[in-house]
């Protein structure tokens, strides 16, 4: 297995810089403050990623990244289109890690999500396409897996996690609203998350060590999909 580097910490810089573009959220702001974006987002984002790539391969040894922008990094620019928020940017940090080999949003991954007071962390799947949807629902219809599933989401929520996904405000027709499972019918997507007030943790050393301690937390649900994503349940 290749040696993890060391992440040393995400600097002031970073955190500066966020803070400023949550006030500032403007093209001349950001235009300013490009050589910030460059040596305290991107870089710092890059030796995270790089760092946290090995590391989550001793949680789930299929799980891919790439340390570049439009990799595991996002682009901070908003697609504005069809969003009546018109600010240009994203006024935090994106990164995914997914499992396989292809970089896309039809398999399960791990998730990072930080602004400048707070960090959001996880793994699942954000939202199932329809066949992957189906694939699902069957699975947790289905005795073994849908017990599991329910037995995976306690144990999660009782170790201080969030369950996301669910969705939908009524059980999708022709399934019944009475199952024992229903809310997990409910669900068009599926993960396990932890928001975190941020402090020192995320300057120093020892936030690769909880991050990876958040992550494998939260990776008995995305296994869990991987599985029944694989098999019709």
């Amino acid at each position: 297995m290749t040696r993890a580097p060391a992440f040393p910490g995400f600097p002031d810089e970073t955190f500066r810089f966020l803070r400023g573009l949550s006030r500032h959220n403007d093209k001349d702001w950001f235009e300013r403050h490009r050589a910030e974006y460059d040596a305290g987002y991107v870089e710092p984002a890059k030796a995270f990623v790089a760092a946290m790539g090995p590391r989550l391969r001793a949680i789930a040894p299929e799980v891919g990244f790439e340390p570049r922008v439009n990799g595991s990094i996002f682009r901070i620019h908003r697609d504005v289109r069809f969003s009546k928020d018109k600010t240009p940017y994203k006024d935090h940090l994106d990164l995914w890690f997914w499992i396989g080999e292809r970089r896309g949003w039809d398999t399960p991954g791990f998730f990072f999500r930080m602004f400048h007071d707070r960090l959001l962390l996880g793994a699942g799947m954000h939202r199932f396409d329809k066949s992957p949807l189906d694939r699902y629902r069957r699975a947790v219809l289905a005795d073994r897996t849908g017990r599991a599933l329910a037995g995976l989401c306690d144990e999660v929520r009782a170790a201080g996690y969030s369950i996301g996904g669910a969705t939908r405000k009524t059980v999708p027709r022709g399934l019944d609203p009475a199952h024992p499972r229903a809310a997990l019918l409910l669900h068009e997507g599926l993960w396990a998350e932890r928001d975190v007030t941020i402090s020192d943790e995320p300057r120093s050393p020892a936030f690769a060590d909880s991050c990876a301690s958040h992550w494998a937390a939260c990776w008995p649900i995305a296994r869990w999909i991987v599985r029944a994503l694989a098999t019709d349940g």
